[in-house]
């Protein structure tokens, strides 16, 4: 009996040895000369030695100190799955699943809901990158009217050289002289841009996603060279979560309607944090059943820098005024964001 207890001992004390030697970071890096190319969606972070770059494991997969979890999906490596102690399965934080055309996906899920998209579940958010790539190409001697077309059996489409345009044949003749000119006249005629005749439309900002931290707001216009129709995003904050905003109602009042940061604030995403510190105003709350949203904003520009030393700037909503009423949300119902929240056909940029 002694000699089992002091066998399981000693498997237990190497197995502790191990992993601290596996955990050991006083050696110099030795990072390969490029980073590692990782699928689509798929983030590029700083391993447990903060020393070189690796692809993050994703959800369901093997982690370890070395292989970490997405941290920008919300994901962490639980060691108690397995019986390794070195080894551990990434696993998503508790967050709100998302409901894409009736299906549904947990927080730190991955899918594709078309062959052209990869998308993620992030805290009732959908977020998605295309798969296909978005280059253009310009007419040329050898390619003169260049032109996508679907292939049978391929996803993406691709692009076919035309020598004549698709139009009738009196417009073909028309740009036929069009480029005789160009020709002899030894310049490029600069065509008329879209947006010289182009009526702006742009619609309001949508309500925030969330009623407390980190939201996204979204509108529609066609403000842009192309004068097409697309959707803008922007970040959105209404209050900290877990904030405790009643303590700041005066005496005699029944709501702090527009309370401001008293103290400077770093916003974090995805794991990184804004480069400066901002004293942000919020939406309060109200004692009587009424709720606190948000009447005035402005946007502007996020600097945010992540651990692995990679920074992106992100539009972001800054409150001026919000108003109190009794038109409040339902249950569940996140201000009515119904837009943002079912997502149907949300993810496809081209409108």
């Amino acid at each position: 009996m002694a000699g089992t207890v002091f066998t399981r001992s000693c498997i237990v004390l190497c197995l502790l040895i191990h992993t601290a030697l596996s955990q050991d970071c006083s050696q110099p890096c030795d990072c390969p000369a490029e980073s590692p190319l990782c699928p689509v969606g798929t983030s590029l972070v700083l391993d447990g030695c903060s020393c070189c770059k690796v692809c993050a494991r994703q959800a369901g997969e093997p982690c370890s100190f070395l292989e970490p979890c997405d941290h920008h999906k919300d994901l962490y490596c639980d060691y108690g799955v397995l019986s390794d102690t070195e080894t551990g399965i990434c696993m998503a934080q508790e967050g709100q699943t998302c409901d894409l055309g009736g299906v549904i996906y947990r927080s730190g899920e991955t899918f594709q809901p078309s062959c052209k998209h990869h998308c993620v579940c992030m805290n009732g958010e959908i977020g998605c990158v295309p798969t296909c790539a978005s280059n253009i190409r310009l007419p040329s001697p050898d390619c003169p009217y260049p032109r996508r077309v679907q292939i049978p059996g391929k996803c993406c489409e691709e692009w076919v050289c035309d020598q004549i345009p698709q139009e009738d044949t009196f417009q073909s003749a028309m740009a036929g002289r069009s480029i005789a000119y160009r020709e002899l006249s030894g310049q490029d005629v600069q065509p008329e841009s879209a947006r010289d005749n182009c009526i702006v439309q742009t619609t309001d900002w949508s309500e925030c996603s969330a009623t407390c931290g980190m939201g996204v707001s979204s509108r529609v216009t066609n403000d842009n060279e192309q004068c097409q129709l697309e959707r803008q995003t922007r970040m959105c904050m209404i209050r900290p979560c877990n904030a405790e905003l009643e303590k700041d109602i005066k005496r005699g009042k029944k709501c702090v309607r527009t309370p401001k940061s008293q103290r400077g604030m770093r916003f974090e995403l995805s794991g990184c944090q804004s480069v400066r510190l901002y004293k942000p105003k919020f939406c309060g709350v109200c004692t009587d059943g009424r709720c606190c949203t948000p009447h005035a904003t402005v946007t502007a520009e996020v600097e945010f820098r992540c651990p692995e030393g990679d920074s992106f700037r992100k539009k972001m909503m800054f409150i001026k005024t919000c108003s109190c009423h009794h038109d409040c949300p339902r249950e569940n119902d996140i201000f009515l964001a119904s837009n943002s929240r079912r997502m149907i056909g949300d993810y496809d940029n081209d409108m």
